[in-house]
């Protein structure tokens, strides 16, 4: 048994804020952010929650799904930035849904963490042990960003997408997934809850990033990935319908195409729209592209996240 995708949904909060209003910030403007990053504006979160944002993802996807909540088993919640430790932001969405029967849990890998979640979700669903899971990424990037660093508060955004997922016979799901610890300090983000946080600068609690060793990062390890589960799955890369990458960068989504010398039509953003909304970003695209109606049944479909870890993840099935 496969999990096929039978609902799919999202949620951005309705506060945006564009590039001019970032110009207000910092040194930057509007044509500087989008020449680097292709980003035009990000939503930010003010009285929602990461797990409200969650919630209302996961809502719309059982609503598309027609599926009574109480058939879910399973909630998957990938996030790095809930606004509770515990109870964990799963248990909050499942609360908040009527999904009384369901188990759930987080799961923390940064911008990899939806993929990862995914792969998790297929894996329970193989091996007999649920037959419905919901998985969801939301995070509050604008929570764990310096508003006054450059490097880093023009790249990111708040969101959630949701996919429910079915146990059904179809075509096997290939999957791979890697870790690197040792580059971990390319993308960093300290607890604020951490022993001695408060006797230290606060901006030891801001995301800090190499920027250039998390590009180079992404567009080798991203297209080496892609190719391990192609192989994996005898498939040829001419095969694959749609590439939905973790929207980080333009550049970098361009650079992974170049690489596997792949149409760039393949491969579909909206970061102009979001910007990085870490786990989310995946299923925001994949919600957007399905209520569009650019996604049919049959259609080979490679997931692709990279992030914090440095993680990062690949899963190839049919839609």
């Amino acid at each position: 048994m496969v999990g096929k995708i039978c609902g799919t949904g999202s949620y951005v909060p309705p506060r945006v804020m564009d590039n001019d209003d970032l110009a207000k910030l910092v040194d930057t403007n509007d044509a500087w952010i989008r020449e680097r990053t292709g980003i035009g504006k990000r939503h930010i979160a003010e009285e929602e929650t990461t797990s409200f944002m969650a919630a209302q993802a996961a809502l719309r996807a059982v609503e598309q799904s027609g599926i009574d909540p109480e058939e879910i088993e399973l909630i998957l919640l990938a996030t790095s930035s809930s606004e509770m430790i515990f109870p964990c932001a799963a248990c909050e969405v499942q609360k908040a849904i009527g999904a009384v029967n369901a188990a759930g849990y987080d799961l923390n890998a940064a911008c990899t963490g939806f993929v990862l979640a995914f792969n998790t979700a297929q894996a329970y669903i193989s091996a007999g042990i649920y037959k419905t899971v919901l998985v969801i990424g939301a995070d509050s990037m604008s929570s764990l960003v310096d508003w006054t660093d450059r490097g880093t508060c023009i790249l990111f955004g708040d969101g959630a997408g949701a996919a429910l997922l079915r146990a059904e016979e179809g075509a096997p799901v290939y999957m791979a997934a890697h870790s690197d610890g040792e580059k971990g300090p390319a993308l960093t983000g300290m607890s604020r809850h951490r022993k001695g946080w408060a006797e230290e600068s606060d901006n030891e609690s801001y995301i800090h990033m190499d920027g250039q060793a998390v590009f180079k990062f992404a567009v080798r390890k991203v297209p080496e990935i892609i190719e391990e589960v192609l192989e994996k799955a005898g498939t040829d890369l001419k095969e694959i319908d749609c590439f939905v990458l973790h929207q980080a960068n333009c550049r970098i989504i361009e650079a992974v195409a170049k690489r596997l010398e792949t149409d760039i039509g393949k491969f579909p953003m909206n970061l102009e729209e979001y910007a990085n909304t870490s786990a989310a970003t995946v299923p925001l695209l994949l919600d957007e592209m399905n209520r569009k109606g650019r996604l049919q049944r049959g259609q080979k479909l490679m997931l692709a996240g990279f992030g914090a870890g440095l993680t990062w993840a690949a899963c190839l099935f049919e839609w």
